[in-house]
């Protein structure tokens, strides 16, 4: 019975956050800090491009999978746009979206390096149920007949966020989904809330003792207007360079409900290279709550690739992180 209780909650509460379309466990981690806002966008001098590939719950039969791309560049001197697309599965249902953005960047102090940039993102989200393994259970002898194809429906909304950088810390606030969702045709059942808060921010800093070494300790903050649901990330990472610029990097993230800070949901390594213009990271995630005795982990991989690398003529589109 517990277990049934179980994955009935994973279900629920993968099923919402499915939609929400959040970044999941630890992609933005991946040197992708457009993954969290676009405001980000264009940060960096090249085109980048991450690929990320995300098993949930392994061990748990049709548990979450999410495969996912994101892209951004710099056009002109203060602006940057970017694209993402993303697969998810869960159990029966299917979710495919992508997001289109634009970011502006504004130089508050040219000689105290302070900037102030500004985001949007527009969002297109096509939910699917997939009706093909659907099976008869002594509890439910026959199939409604009433479904005689997969149910599908498309939803539009937006992001905005702001950044305020100052050298080498980095502050961003985003509000996902700002519009209300219509659920007429499904009669109140589901959420019409779909907003969210999210707050981002880190440092980067040079060792005292080495300058080719980097860590950057870094907070994510996300709340869900509807039920007021909030959860926090704790993470660090460290990076080495070598004198061509390449770097291999290694990392942690703690993950917990506000209101449970001794109880995490779950806790893991990360670490990653890059050379030349690709890039890789690999993030293990062990779960800690009651779910943890039906799965071993969660498992994330990104690849990247860098394009177009070129010297920014405006300092507000480079990065803190040493790249």
């Amino acid at each position: 019975m517990k277990k049934i209780i179980a994955l009935l909650l994973l279900t629920v509460t993968s099923g919402y956050s499915q939609e929400l379309n959040l970044p999941v466990f630890t992609q933005y981690l991946a040197d992708n800090h457009f993954v969290i806002s676009p405001t980000f966008a264009g940060i960096g001098d090249n085109l980048k491009i991450r690929a990320n590939g995300l098993t949930q719950w392994v061990g748990i039969k049709d548990a979450p999978e999410n495969q996912s791309v994101y892209a951004d560049f710099r056009i002109a001197d203060r602006s940057g746009v970017g694209v993402s697309f993303y697969n998810d599965s869960n159990g029966n249902t299917r979710q495919t979206g992508a997001k289109f953005s634009f970011a502006h960047h504004l130089i508050l102090d040219y000689y105290s390096k302070q900037y102030l940039s500004f985001g949007i993102s527009y969002n297109i989200n096509n939910f699917r149920i997939d009706i093909n393994n659907f099976n008869t259970t002594y509890e439910i002898p026959v199939i409604d007949p009433s479904i005689t194809d997969n149910r599908s429906n498309s939803n539009n909304n937006f992001d905005v966020g702001a950044l305020y950088r100052n050298k080498a810390f980095y502050f961003s606030f985003n509000a996902s989904n700002i519009l209300t969702k219509n659920i007429d045709k499904y009669m109140g059942v589901e959420p019409s809330l779909l907003l969210n808060y999210q707050i981002y921010s880190g440092y980067v800093f040079k060792s005292p003792t080495n300058s080719r070494v980097e860590y950057e300790p870094s907070v994510y903050y996300q709340l869900f207007a509807s039920d007021k649901r909030s959860s926090t990330d704790v993470n660090i990472k460290y990076r080495h360079f070598n004198k061509y610029d390449d770097y291999y990097w290694a990392g942690i993230s703690y993950r917990f409900l506000n209101d449970q800070l001794l109880k995490p949901l779950n806790v893991g390594p990360m670490l990653g290279f890059k050379k030349s213009n690709f890039y890789f990271g690999y993030s293990y995630q062990i779960t800690l709550n009651q779910l943890a005795v039906f799965n071993t982990g969660t498992h994330v991989v990104t690849i990247g690739l860098d394009f177009l690398a070129g010297i920014s003529n405006c300092p507000c589109t480079q990065s803190p992180v040493h790249d």
